[in-house]
């Protein structure tokens, strides 16, 4: 079992006089974790503490701080077995797809180690005797506070871009995934100086604690709508910059001509990925009746072949969701869309026997008015509304109260086209549920958040710009 420690002012097994959780493995219900529980009071003293440490972080040069993050980006790597582990152990997902998540983090630290020395502020032509020029500042104190989902990759982002931009950072990891936290924090306190991070532990409570904290400058969050909203109240508040990437309801509209079974494998990959616990994941289809039939029909053929398991099995292809209170929530959905005239053409039922599992799941029948529809469900489900031309399809499509990503499957240049200038969305994928080439950037909208997300211009997000003006006094010389 894990055992978390805390770490606050440079001090690792500081507080944690909250309490104390207990994480269960989704696969069979065991206990594997155990994490103290930050109280308000030792909130706000790791605020005062990295409050303290901010000013000689933010002046050190961004060589070193670029070169503090390589280092850190080595010890995560000669983690990452151990990392990969206990994200499968914490929240369930295939082994594979840990490791994955542990490398796409180490990746994204480097990058950011890369890029932020390079990433400067710029000049401007003023008057003939004056020099102009505006140059970015770490913005101070960050509070980032990141989900269970892809605890690794998504940490390694937020974390990775406020430190090297010269941001001390209060890590809060999310209550199902501390381990993962704890070991992550470990790697990187190992290369970075005293009071740079901190990590907090805990539950809701401490996060809104943290959030609400007077003397953050930035306060980074990625995980449910919900959660983000109230983030945002507080900020308003303390005055704090808000970042946010929250949830999302992602369209995938099915164009008439296109080959129904790559379709298929194309929205299976998108529903049933990390059992459609991703934030990007295809959360409702759209397809042009004309490949309707053999569309459903291969995904289910897809959904039934998928091979269901504990994460640690190598054979595992479908892992369980994060615990039975999210299952409830997704089933809760199933059931609800079927009582209103859906049908269950793959899964859709409860299993047998312990742990979270669920199986992937295709519903046909849908109507876009359903909240199996409508809202964000985040489990291996693919609800599937028959559309009867691309323009219905599209309208669908943008038709949402989140805004985060979409993925368009289209031969035709004109309707790719139209869905990428079209759709109210951060992200539009044409022909590839996945993918993108290193370094995108990523700006969803409307309910699923604000502010960039990743690529190179998440540390814009944790810089300020000071505007200087220099000319000699009195019009002469110095």
């Amino acid at each position: 079992m894990y055992t978390v420690a805390q770490l606050m002012g440079g001090v690792w097994g500081a507080g944690g006089e909250g309490g104390e959780l207990v994480v269960h493995d989704p696969a069979d219900g065991t206990p594997v974790t155990r994490a103290p529980v930050a109280t308000a009071d030792e909130v706000a003293k790791a605020v005062e503490a990295a409050r303290e440490a901010a000013a000689e972080w933010a002046a050190t040069a961004p060589a070193e701080r670029a070169a503090a993050l390589h280092r850190a980006a080595d010890a995560v790597e000669a983690a990452a077995e151990e990392l990969a582990r206990a994200t499968t152990a914490e929240m369930g997902k295939p082994l594979d797809d840990a490791r994955g998540g542990v490398a796409a983090g180490v990746g994204t630290l480097r990058q950011y180690a890369e890029l932020a020395p390079v990433r400067g502020g710029r000049t401007l032509h003023g008057g003939h005797d004056a020099l102009d020029f505006m140059t970015p500042e770490p913005r101070g104190v960050v509070a980032a506070i990141t989900p269970w989902n892809d605890p690794v990759a998504v940490s390694c982002g937020l974390l990775g871009a406020a430190l090297v931009t010269g941001n001390v950072v209060l890590h809060k990891p999310s209550e199902r995934a501390p381990a993962t936290g704890w070991l992550l924090a470990r790697a990187l306190d190992s290369a970075l100086p005293a009071g740079v991070l901190s990590l907090l532990t805990g539950g809701g409570e401490v996060g809104a604690a943290l959030a609400g904290q007077d003397g953050l400058d930035v306060v980074a969050h990625v995980g449910s709508t919900a959660t983000g909203r109230a983030i945002a109240v507080a900020g308003a508040r303390t005055g704090a910059k808000v970042l946010l990437e929250n949830g999302g309801s992602d369209p995938l509209l099915v164009d008439a001509g296109v080959d129904p079974v790559w379709a298929a494998e194309q929205a299976a990959t998108g529903c049933f990925a990390n059992a459609g616990q991703i934030c990007v994941a295809v959360e409702r289809v759209y397809v042009h009746r004309d490949v309707a039939g053999d569309f459903v029909d291969a995904l289910v053929a897809r959904a039934e072949a998928l091979v269901v398991g504990a994460g640690a099995d190598p054979d595992t292809q479908l892992g369980p969701l994060v615990d039975r209170r999210h299952r409830d929530h997704v089933h809760g959905q199933v059931t609800a869309a079927v009582a209103q005239g859906a049908r269950v053409r793959a899964g859709g039922a409860l299993p047998d026997g312990p742990g979270a599992f669920y199986p992937a799941t295709v519903v046909e029948g849908c109507r876009h008015e359903m909240v199996l529809v409508r809202e964000e469900t985040f489990g291996p489900v693919a609800p599937v509304v028959v559309v009867d031309s691309f323009d219905e399809g599209l309208r669908c499509a943008a038709d949402s109260p989140y805004g985060l990503a979409a993925t368009v499957l289209t031969g035709s240049m004109s309707h790719a086209q139209r869905a990428w200038r079209e759709l109210p969305v951060g992200t539009v994928k044409i022909n590839s549920v996945f993918g993108g080439a290193p370094g995108g950037a990523a700006q969803p909208r409307r309910g699923s958040g604000q502010g960039f997300g990743y690529g190179p211009e998440l540390l814009d997000e944790f810089r300020t710009v000071k505007a200087v003006h220099l000319e000699a006094p009195g019009g002469g010389h110095w």
